[in-house]
């Protein structure tokens, strides 16, 4: 089960991860943060080069898109997810372990010259449900449907959608024994990503289940704000 976890000041993702991501054909940027002839010798398919010395100053490569997830790995991968999350994009995560757990995860690695543009385009998705639905839901409620919040434990405390069930994504593994099967489960997070991570797992299990791929915002007060991506 994906999942995005706190190591020490950064957010990192397993290995795991990026496989069912490349598995699931999902839309994501990795990034390889070695030098480029080091790289070169070795590197996880799909990513491109872009060396920790030079990310300071990349900001205008990167996508448009402030939701895209960034994967990192290779030295100085600590200072860059600072970097790249101060312009807003706050699904990067640290590859944790790097390429040496890539390998042991028994990944890949391709050889020569890696690509250097940047690049992010969503794919549409099956199971998506559309804002306007979401929000009908959200605020009339529907005795055949429920709304699963499968954020952390800690961004739920600061505000969840009034009548929603907090279950984070790395733990509906071992909690389907909570959910209804007679009902519609909706899954949402902050960007859709885990959302429809989590839809795959309930899917797979034999739940009827859609997820919101947009950016919501969400108060204490379980206000909230979606902003398509």
């Amino acid at each position: 089960m994906p999942e995005w976890k706190k190591g020490g000041n950064q957010l990192v993702s397993e290995a795991s991860n990026l496989k069912e991501m490349i598995t699931k054909d999902m839309a994501y940027v990795l990034i390889d943060l070695r030098d480029p002839a080091e790289a070169a010798k070795g590197f996880i398919p799909g990513a491109v080069t872009l060396p920790a010395k030079e990310v300071a100053s990349a900001k205008d490569r990167f996508p448009g898109d402030k939701s895209a997830p960034v994967i990192l790995y290779g030295n100085g991968a600590e200072d860059a997810f600072k970097t790249i999350r101060s312009w807003g994009f706050k699904e990067t995560t640290v590859l944790r372990g790097g390429l040496e757990a890539w390998k042991q995860s028994g990944g890949e690695l391709k050889t020569g010259s890696l690509g250097t543009a940047i690049s992010y385009v969503p794919k549409p998705r099956p199971g998506e449900i559309s804002i306007e639905e979401f929000k009908a839901l959200a605020e009339k409620g529907a005795k055949d449907k429920m709304i699963l919040d499968v954020r952390d434990l800690d961004e739920a405390m600061n505000g969840i959608i009034r009548g929603a069930t907090n279950i984070p994504a790395d733990k509906i593994a071992g909690r389907l024994a909570e959910l209804p099967k007679d009902k519609e489960i909706i899954t949402h997070c902050t960007t859709g990503i885990r959302a429809e991570m989590a839809y795959d797992d309930l899917k797979e299990n034999g739940y009827k289940v859609r997820f919101l791929n947009a950016v919501i915002q969400i108060d204490k007060d379980g206000k909230y704000e979606i902003t398509k991506k």
